[in-house]
């Protein structure tokens, strides 16, 4: 029991780590499944390399000045409305839908013209072809025909379908949908069709009569989301002001195109908004003039009149300073309202800019309060001089101030460049920048690698067959041989199938491989089996040996043949008995007829045991097939004449081999089992599971029978099971 739990405790350490030998040994075994699977998927990465649509790469370059060069718009103000906008800004300002449409209008993107496809290749290889079109949009042109589409208008239902555009002439053509005229008309001339908003004028055509062109008219918002993905923008440099335009695409020259127009729309929206800027304050101006100017005629008319009626001297020297005072803090806050009105189209009233002028206001007002409160405290006839020369004066400061502003609103105005300028055009890069086929041919090789060495792991990793006698021996099943796979053995069975299809079972039987090839490996494992069978036999009850298995197509009828010769050829006296009575083959080992008399017929009652006994062209070998399928197997098996043929038998025989069905499918090798000295399992290897065999054995245990230990057929020689594998050739001179 102690003994046991070592064991299971060894053998959980050993699965819990990672034989890197061993994975190492798998992947050299698949060595040419990995290059096979690495070559397909790399060959597939060559040609993907080859036909894919060719990506090229247009780059522009543009400067964002951080303040407004030129005259200052407000004075001290300027600072607000001249500071630069942070980069990021001005990305989101270039891929807004404001820039973008304007750029797609302005070069007709939103018009698509393309040759209809004529074969295969073109239809599902349209990369091939999209370098032999150089017209940026609205248009097509190669050897034979020459479109260009100046506008075109289509009714939504109709957006981002194809339609058929078909030349009728030199100078006449026709617009379809699905074979259905919409319009015709000439070149030169806007045709439309009122009942369907359908409109398009073509300004140049040259093409044979009954050519056909496919004409889209994409929608603009699709369009603007296509551009924003083909569309980078990014700054140069950390607070460089540099901007990098990069536009993708397939058309070398329609990318420029595109580029250009959206480059150029950007600058001027820049522009523009400064000009709008400009134009709102002229206009505040404007319409303050008149108001002003009127108010200063009416002041001086006032004191003008004052002076006739009262005689009036001028102001003291006291009066005159107070005047100056309170003219300067009027003007003053009548400047701060120019501002306010200014910078209220910009910020809301809690933006900080607008409480600082708002709180500067407040201080004036405090100011002005004083200066009037002074003036209360003069003479009355000094307080109506001063009021009313404090209205021509003001007036006057005012209104000179408001003509200098506009003029030079008016210069501003007409010089407005905005802060940014296009420093380099739009140019598309000599090289194409998608595919990159040398990194795609590395790449497609990297992943035909690493899927092939995953495919052939996950593989090894699913595959339960047992792999070697170890692992049989870790769970404590004894194992008595491990037979190596023999390529004769293969070949042989080989020439079998197809020498009974050509002539049938009758003619042809099985080669032993004992016989034709006695130095095959898997012969030499027999023979180390025939010595432990000895010390097996020992104890046994008989000399009967039983030999079965967990299922079909394990082996076990090669093993009991062979076994059978090589036990004979020692010098023993050996019986082979068949008694799987459903699919026994043993006789097409003897050149035997599955239906000669045989051992059902035994059991049966209609024949002798040496009626059915035959000989073999081995000496000191008989053997006993199956006969005829029973309809009743298991019935028969349980007869008492199978115990009574096996006593017979081990008196006049040293072995009795006897080949039993797989347990696991069928009871009949648990009934044999019983009446059985020893009994024996044969498994295969890579097939049959370590469960499986637990299983086996369970099962011969539940009818009281003991299994001696197990046989591990077909050993295939790799890299991962070398040290399990016969490693030795049997020579002549070593018999």
């Amino acid at each position: 029991m102690a003994n046991n739990e070592v064991t299971r405790q060894g053998t959980a350490t050993s699965d819990d780590e990672i034989d890197l030998l061993k994975l190492l040994a798998v992947l050299l075994d698949h060595k040419w499944w990995i290059v096979a699977i690495t070559g397909v998927v790399t060959f597939l990465g060559v040609i993907y390399a080859l036909i894919a649509t060719p990506i090229y790469q247009a780059d522009a370059l543009l400067q964002v000045e951080s303040k407004q060069s030129g005259i200052p718009l407000l004075g001290d103000a300027a600072e607000l409305f001249g500071a630069g906008s942070k980069a990021q800004t001005e990305i989101e300002i270039a891929r807004s839908r404001l820039v973008l449409t304007r750029a797609i209008e302005q070069v007709k993107a939103d018009i698509r013209v393309s040759p209809q496809a004529r074969n295969l290749k073109e239809r599902f290889l349209p990369g091939l072809l999209a370098d032999s079109n150089q017209i940026p949009f609205a248009g097509w042109a190669d050897a034979e025909i020459t479109l260009w589409v100046e506008e075109f208008t289509v009714p939504a239902w109709l957006l981002d379908t194809p339609l058929t555009f078909v030349a009728k002439g030199e100078d006449s053509f026709a617009l379809l949908h699905e074979g259905r005229e919409l319009l015709s008309g000439i070149v030169g001339e806007e045709v439309s069709n009122d009942d369907l908003a359908l409109s398009i004028h073509v300004r140049q055509l040259k093409a044979p009569e009954g050519a056909e062109l496919n004409i889209t008219k994409l929608p603009i918002t699709k369009l603007i989301k296509d551009v924003r993905s083909a569309l980078g923008i990014s700054e140069k440099g950390k607070d460089s002001g540099i901007l990098n335009f990069t536009y993708t695409g397939t058309n070398r020259q329609a990318i420029a195109t595109l580029l250009d127009a959206i480059a150029t729309n950007y600058f001027l929206q820049n522009i523009q908004r400064r000009a709008e800027e400009a134009e709102k304050s002229l206009e505040f101006l404007q319409e303050q003039l008149p108001e002003v100017h009127e108010k200063l005629t009416k002041a001086e008319q006032s004191l003008s009149a004052h002076r006739l009626e009262t005689e009036s001297v001028d102001l003291t020297m006291e009066a005159k300073a107070l005047l100056d005072q309170l003219v300067q803090v009027e003007a003053r806050m009548n400047d701060l309202s120019i501002k306010e009105s200014e910078v209220s189209a910009l910020f809301t009233t809690e933006h900080p800019t607008y409480r600082t002028l708002r709180a500067q206001r407040k201080s004036l007002e405090k100011e002005r309060e004083r200066l009037q409160q002074e003036v209360k405290n003069m003479p009355e006839n000094q307080q109506d001089i001063l009021r009313l020369m404090r209205d021509v004066e003001l007036n006057q400061q005012i209104y000179l101030q408001l003509q200098n502003r506009d003029q030079e609103l008016q210069i501003l105005k007409a010089g407005t460049v905005g802060n940014v300028r296009i420093i380099d055009d739009a140019q598309v890069q000599a090289d194409r920048v998608k595919p990159k086929r040398a990194l795609i041919v590395l790449i497609s090789g990297m992943l035909g690698g690493m899927l092939a060495v995953g495919t052939v792991l996950a593989k090894a990793m699913l595959k339960r067959g047992v792999q070697s006698a170890e692992e049989l021996e870790q769970v404590g099943i004894s194992v008595y041989a491990s037979l190596p796979l023999s390529e004769e053995s293969i070949k042989q069975e080989r020439i079998y199938e197809r020498q009974k299809r050509r002539h049938g079972e009758a003619r042809e039987h099985k080669r032993l491989l004992a016989l034709t090839h006695p130095g095959d490996q898997a012969i030499e494992a027999l023979r180390s089996l025939r010595t432990s069978l000895y010390f097996a036999m020992m104890d046994a009850s008989n000399k009967v040996i039983s030999l079965s298995g967990p299922s079909p197509a394990v082996g076990k009828s090669f093993v009991s043949s062979n076994l059978a010769v090589v036990l004979a050829q020692a010098g023993q006296k050996v019986l082979l008995v068949d008694a799987d009575l459903r699919k026994g083959r043993l006789h097409q080992y003897f050149g035997k007829h599955s239906d000669d008399k045989g051992l059902s017929g035994y059991l049966a009652g209609r024949y002798s045991l040496a009626e059915v006994t035959q000989t073999t062209e081995v000496e000191n070998l008989n053997v006993i097939t199956r006969g005829q399928i029973p309809p009743n197997p298991s019935e028969l098996l349980m007869q008492p004449t199978l115990q009574k043929m096996m006593e017979v038998a081990s008196e006049e025989y040293d072995i009795v081999l006897i080949d039993t069905p797989p347990i696991l499918a069928v009871t009949d090798a648990a009934i044999v089992g019983q009446q059985v000295g020893t009994n024996l399992i044969v498994t295969r290897y890579g097939i049959s599971t370590v469960k499986e065999v637990e299983q086996t054995i369970d099962r011969f245990a539940k009818n009281n029978v003991e299994i001696k230990g197990t046989i591990l057929n077909a050993i295939e020689r790799t890299a991962s099971n070398a040290y399990y594998y016969y490693a030795y050739e049997y020579s002549s001179e070593d018999k």
